[in-house]
């Protein structure tokens, strides 16, 4: 006889208790959603702040910058809106989070380096001949560096009728707000403006007035543990036990990760821990990140890779499985505004002038015409051949500057779900850049195949929608689990190149910690001198141009011409990678 359970209201309350607590605590929350420069953006001297605060009550509230306190006469509070006015010589980049009576609100990245641009608004933008979202009458100038790029973005405002209301200054790049109505009139004026001498180039934006992530096409997600393709628990045991090893212990160096997302759900259980205040010099893993309305959003798929809490929620960061034996990291999220592939540079620049050593862009884009490699027009993430070209002007400036001013620095790129080609320049940005401070990530999926070992080429196989070619530097796990508002529960599997890319940026921020004085060009190096395989041995001719990655050389096989290695594509190997950064600090001494 079955057993009936009994009708028992306070049982079936307890019983129901775990699913509301989550929706309660969301509710009660306080909440930082957004946070962005306001008033005069080119005053460099007082730069003010605009909150976007949720749960935010009566009552006495503390604001904190790092280690300070803000003191009362620099807030201005209007209703869930704060603005702060802070002088740039008192203060310097730093976590800000707001704490009311007992309730601590998620951290944000205050930066002061002062570059910003507008997003446009729902009634600021138009279709343009291709279909495409465009801004009206907000451009970027980039102008010639023999200029002083401020006086003369104001001279052709003046000239013009326009006028200055963003800018990106180590760049020489300032936003301009036209004086017209609709795409005819702004095309006009583009033209004119492009002929000036000291332009270098005119950037259009072209994205919605709420930007876009970057997706895959649908397809089959597996069910297994993709991460173990890249043996990740593997690399986390080895830096746990080499990192505090009694005879020849490391004293690992703290990292500072930037990664060009929206936001992150502080509400999930993955990162509920990162509330308030967070010092890194613990040491432990810090987040920063304006705070996102679900759990399994872009950016917080993103981020948990990186730093979600460990058998809390859906997912499992690499770089908070390494507490304890780290010297701890920062992992600041942070995309400037919604003006697109523009704020995400602008976001770039103030974090590399904020002491960024690894920059995670999950994102990219293809011109309109772009064909994959069965010859049809890719159909997602596309820009006009105008705002294409506006792109990578802006581009080469940002990796010129990066060369010129921060050579240590490494920025780590998806290359795309279009199943394209991610270096081909005409086609795709900003996978195509050849130069050692950007490597380019593809995306692998197990094979399924149980008859092998991990380090097996069969082990794994291309995931079909992963852009590929000789540009792609390495592959990683392109499935990663979302994270949830339930502790313990798993949630969807999301899949594309957007979540292979922070593997390779937490490995190369652990290598980072290992061993600080590694250059780009070294990092790249030992990354694929430690990677296992992917796919047949194609003799550096794969006859149906399939090949996933720039092949394995006999140069990253200790010259052993016959290698069984030599000619396949690279594949992540996040523990080899580690113990070669750490005998890469024997090479130095």
């Amino acid at each position: 006889m079955p057993l009936i359970a009994p009708r028992c209201p306070i049982c079936l309350l307890l019983a129901l208790l775990p699913s509301l607590i989550p929706a309660a605590h969301a509710e009660n929350a306080l909440r930082i959603e957004q946070l962005q420069r306001c008033g005069d953006l080119l005053e460099q001297e007082r730069q003010e702040f605009c909150l976007r605060i949720r749960g935010l009550e009566d009552g006495d509230l503390r604001v904190s910058l790092g280690e300070r306190e803000l003191p009362a006469a620099s807030i201005r509070r209007e209703g869930e809106q704060l603005r702060l006015s802070l002088a740039s010589a008192d203060h310097r980049s730093a976590p800000l989070w707001l704490e009311q009576g007992e309730r601590r609100s998620n951290p944000v990245w205050l930066s002061l380096r002062g570059s910003h641009v507008l997003a446009a608004t729902p009634a600021e933008v138009a279709k343009n001949m291709d279909g495409l979202t465009t801004y009206v009458d907000l451009v970027s100038l980039i102008i010639e560096e023999r200029f002083d790029g401020l006086k003369e973005a104001r001279r052709l405002a003046d000239k013009y009728g326009a006028r200055v209301v963003g800018a990106i200054a180590p760049l020489n790049t300032y936003q301009l707000r036209l004086p017209v109505k609709n795409l005819t009139e702004r095309d006009a004026l583009l033209l004119r403006l492009g002929s000036e001498t000291s332009v270098d180039a005119v950037i259009v934006e072209e994205s919605a007035a709420e930007g876009e992530a970057e997706a895959e096409p649908a397809q089959e997600k597996p069910d297994q543990d993709e991460w173990a393709a890249n043996r990740f628990v593997d690399a986390v045991n080895y830096y746990r036990r080499r990192i505090p090893a009694g005879e020849s212990p490391i004293k690992p160096t703290p990292i500072r990760i930037g990664i060009i997302e929206r936001n992150v759900d502080f509400d999930a259980p993955d990162f509920a821990r990162y509330l308030g205040d967070c010092r890194p010099q613990q040491p432990r893993t810090c987040l920063y990140a304006r705070d996102a309305d679900k759990p399994d959003n872009h950016g917080s798929t993103v981020t948990g890779i990186l730093a979600a809490h460990w058998d809390k929620g859906g997912n499992t960061g690499f770089l908070s499985g390494l507490e304890k034996a780290s010297g701890g990291f920062e992992v600041i999220v942070e995309r400037n505004s919604d003006a697109g592939i523009t704020a995400n540079i602008a976001a770039s620049v103030n974090l590399v002038e904020d002491g960024v050593r690894v920059l995670n862009w999950s994102w990219g884009i293809h011109r309109v015409g772009a064909k994959d490699i069965q010859g049809d027009e890719v159909d997602s993430l596309i820009r006009s051949g105008l705002a294409m070209s506006g792109y990578e002007e802006l581009l080469e400036e940002f990796f010129l500057w990066l060369r010129s001013k921060h050579p240590d620095v490494v920025v780590v790129n998806s290359a795309g779900n279009g199943s394209s080609f991610s270096g081909t320049d005409e086609y795709r940005l900003p996978s195509s850049f050849v130069t050692d401070q950007l490597l380019v990530v593809g995306g692998h999926q197990r094979s399924g195949r149980t008859d092998v070992a991990v380090d097996d080429p069969a082990y794994v196989t291309k995931r079909s929608s992963s852009n590929i070619d000789m540009r792609v530097d390495i592959t990683a796990s392109a499935c990663a689990h979302a994270s949830t508002l339930r502790a313990d529960q798993r949630g969807e599997v999301h899949c594309g190149t957007s979540y292979a890319t922070p593997m390779v940026t937490g490995i190369v921020a652990a290598m980072l910690s290992i061993n600080p004085t590694l250059t780009p060009e070294q990092l790249r190096m030992l990354l694929r001198r430690s990677a296992m395989t992917i796919g047949g041995d194609y003799d550096f001719e794969p006859m149906d141009a399939d090949d996933l990655t720039a092949p394995i050389l006999p140069s990253e096989r200790n010259y052993e011409l016959n290698n069984e290695d030599v000619g396949r594509s690279a594949r992540l190997d996040m523990q080899k990678a580690l113990d070669l950064a750490v005998q890469s600090r024997d090479r130095v001494r």
